[in-house]
């Protein structure tokens, strides 16, 4: 996996990059690791970013610091995947899109690429690895319809491409690849 700049201002064109928006669940690592393979690019999580920028999981720092603490966070990891001068394709953490400033990000760092899946679909996949995602608490099913309501709009507003990840990962990042030519 490729190591992220540390963001510099620059009056160069940011280099192609795809950005994968959507749920927790909705197959943004997977499709994103599959997808950069597929491209040749580089491939980025904000998660993991996170987690190497500050040396602790996002469950500790939810933990320890609280939400508000991870989001700061979250915003430089996403900083640093759009300031990169290699083409990546970025699987960004579902709540980024909560803060203004990381939407401007996004619309400006490259072509977005909302995962949509119905939150039932969602609940099924990450129920068994769910400790590692704080927001979902003991009833994943409420929390993921709870986060859609908030988070779809926000996607929705963003989204260049609209892909339905609802089917296997290898069908959606074929889908991904027709629409973007």
């Amino acid at each position: 996996m490729s190591s992220c700049a540390t963001v510099t201002p620059s009056s160069a064109p940011l280099a192609e990059r795809i950005l994968l928006v959507g749920m927790m669940g909705s197959g943004k690592t997977t499709i994103g690791r599959m997808l950069a393979e597929r491209l040749g690019w580089d491939y980025l999580d904000s998660d993991e970013q996170v987690c190497r920028n500050t040396g602790r999981s996002v469950r500790e720092i939810f933990e320890t610091d609280g939400e508000a603490a991870f989001r700061a966070e979250e915003k430089r990891a996403l900083h640093q995947a759009v300031s990169g001068d290699q083409p990546a394709v970025v699987a960004v953490a579902g709540g980024a899109v909560l803060d203004e400033e990381n939407r401007a990000t996004l619309a400006q760092g490259g072509t977005v690429i909302w995962l949509d899946a119905p939150p039932e679909v969602l609940a099924g996949r990450v129920r068994a690895g769910s400790d590692h995602r704080p927001l979902l608490g003991d009833d994943a099913a409420a929390a993921l319809e709870r986060l859609d309501r908030e988070r779809r709009p926000l996607y929705q507003e963003l989204a260049d491409v609209v892909v339905d990840a609802a089917s296997k990962p290898a069908n959606v990042v074929d889908r991904i690849l027709r629409a973007i030519g």
